[in-house]
């Protein structure tokens, strides 16, 4: 039996990726091995965001080679979609697979095996209007279940890879998410995470639409939370909110993708809502749910951004209130217009706004999570872990706060449902139990 090892990098659609090209290997016959083993096969499903992605993702192709010269090393996923000639030509790597091909990934194996000739397979992704059909039965998470369902981005934001790396908008059938995460509750998850790598415009191009798909996870039996990836504003309209807040397993926790609060920025993003589109979708959610979680990145320096400019965004930022915001200094990316635009920032200034944004958001986290101080909530215990000198079981609210719980809260110690009353804080970013 030959033994496999996968390693992920980069998003949450990467990471279901490669536990489904896992399940393939599993049903194929292979022994899955950890990465740091000696292994006959090293499959890495590699990231290409930015220029330091591409780095890293080369850095391990090389480190599993040299684990065992002898094994057949697979390149697959966005570093190889976009850089397809360096992948070809790189000695440590024997087997090339293009974002649209992982399905076929025991396939092309057997054919390596049989032949012992470099193989590459990339077709042209920009043309594939076909989504790619693969599932998981299992993930490395134990009571979360991220599921991918749509594939591929029309947006073409200036700075950004990706539609040259996931191609155009493809979306999974309804009913093939539905019999996937039928099986994932069969096998004892309770809360499913719907990703994509432009999950609002799943939809665009089969019978149902976003909301339809949530309400239809949300009715499987066994499921009792139903959570989104990133989603851009535009999505949030009165419809959208109102039927979301009748869902009962819904959680209320909603990454809305920012990257700049002032309207000249976003135009040079070429990011299709202004600063005020975005406010009034804030502006929804908070009309349709008590509490929500509303989460946001946001790119700082990027290229023209002026004074005035990040005074609007920190403005901005201020003005939303957001639980969490993930900032991003801006980072070239080789191939995208936004590295060639006049006015690039230096490092020292982007570091500098930075550290500004971060002083001013400090607060905003503890801010959001006092608000449950004295209240009963509702968590998914999780596991298992030391806080300090002390262990304690773990899990979240629908918003997302994460709390700590002293002892064994049910019999099966993680994995369930408990109603806790927090009380204090542990620290910054956990709320406690007395």
């Amino acid at each position: 039996m030959l033994k496999a090892a996968l390693h992920n990098l980069g998003c949450k659609v990467n990471a279901y990726e490669t536990e489904a090209m896992q399940t393939l290997l599993e049903e194929a016959g292979y022994e899955i091995v950890d990465f740091h083993d000696k292994a006959d096969v090293y499959v890495i499903n590699t990231c290409s965001v930015t220029n330091i992605a591409d780095r890293k993702s080369r850095q391990m192709l090389h480190q599993a080679k040299k684990r065992n010269p002898e094994s057949i090393v697979v390149a697959c996923g966005c570093y190889v979609q976009t850089s397809p000639q360096k992948a070809a030509q790189d000695e440590s790597i024997d087997v090339v697979i293009g974002n649209n091909q992982k399905y076929r990934l025991p396939e092309i194996l057997a054919d390596y095996l049989q032949n012992g000739q470099k193989l590459t397979e990339i077709p042209d992704i920009g043309k594939d209007k076909q989504y790619e059909q693969m599932r998981m039965k299992k993930t490395a998470e134990h009571t979360r279940a991220f599921v991918k369902v749509q594939d591929g981005c029309n947006q073409f934001c200036t700075y950004c890879i990706i539609p040259y790396a996931r191609g155009r908008v493809r979306s999974r059938e309804y009913n093939e998410v539905i019999d996937e995460i039928r099986e994932l509750a069969k096998n004892g998850y309770q809360e499913v995470v719907l990703t994509g790598i432009h999950l609002t415009s799943y939809g665009k191009d089969v019978d149902s639409t976003l909301i339809d798909l949530i309400e239809g996870v949300a009715a499987v039996d066994g499921i009792k939370r139903v959570r989104l990836g990133s989603l851009e504003p535009g999505i949030v309209t009165e419809e959208f909110a109102k039927r979301l807040s009748k869902i009962e397993a819904f959680c209320p926790h909603f990454h809305l993708s920012l990257q700049s609060g002032c309207d000249a920025t976003l135009k040079r993003m070429n990011r299709h809502y202004t600063a005020k589109e975005y406010l009034d979708g804030c502006t929804l959610l908070r009309k349709y749910f008590e509490h929500p979680a509303i989460t946001t990145d946001v790119i700082v320096g990027f290229p023209g951004e002026t004074e005035e400019e990040f005074e609007q965004t920190r403005a901005f930022l201020q003005k939303v209130d957001f639980y969490e915001v993930h900032l991003f200094k801006y980072s070239k990316r080789q191939g995208t217009p936004a590295a060639t635009m006049p006015n690039q920032l230096t490092e020292k200034q982007k570091a500098q706004r930075s550290h500004i944004l971060a002083e001013d958001l400090k607060a905003n986290k503890r801010r959001f999570m006092e608000y449950y101080r004295n209240q009963n909530v509702e968590i998914l215990v999780e596991e298992k872990e030391q806080i300090g000198n002390k262990f304690f079981y773990t899990g979240y609210t629908k918003e997302y706060v994460k709390v700590a719980i002293p002892g064994i809260a049910c019999k099966e110690e993680t994995n369930c449902f408990v109603t806790v009353k927090l009380t204090n804080f542990l620290d910054e970013d956990i709320m406690g139990v007395l």
